[in-house]
């Protein structure tokens, strides 16, 4: 297990020096992410070592969200009393989720708008 922790360390810090020095504008995390998946492509298969710790990690994913619940009840009353901004923000972002993610799956497929 310490073994695959390590190799998923090691392309997330790839990841945070091409983001400091070539692309600061991408978090490092997503560009070690896509290295690591680069990565797995040219291997052909995930290591066996990697795969227990992503899979480790899935299971107790809800865990991650424990913080984002106490930052809500912490924050509470500042949420309660801008409701409106905080609700149209939920909203908007959503819409625009689903609709870049319409647009990038439609451009990828190869079909045109009608």
């Amino acid at each position: 297990m310490i073994a695959g922790l390590v190799q998923i360390l090691v392309f997330q810090g790839l990841g945070e020096i091409v983001a400091k020095f070539f692309l600061p504008l991408i978090p490092g995390p997503v560009i070690g992410l896509v290295l690591l998946l680069a990565w797995l492509q040219v291997r052909g298969s995930v290591p066996a070592s990697v795969d227990l710790v992503a899979t480790a990690f899935a299971q107790n994913l809800g865990l991650l969200f424990i913080p984002a619940a106490v930052g809500v009840v912490m924050f509470w009353p500042s949420i309660r009393s801008h409701a409106v901004a905080v609700v149209a923000a939920l909203l908007v972002s959503v819409v625009a989720t689903m609709a870049v993610t319409g647009l990038v799956l439609r451009a990828l497929a190869g079909d045109e708008p009608e």
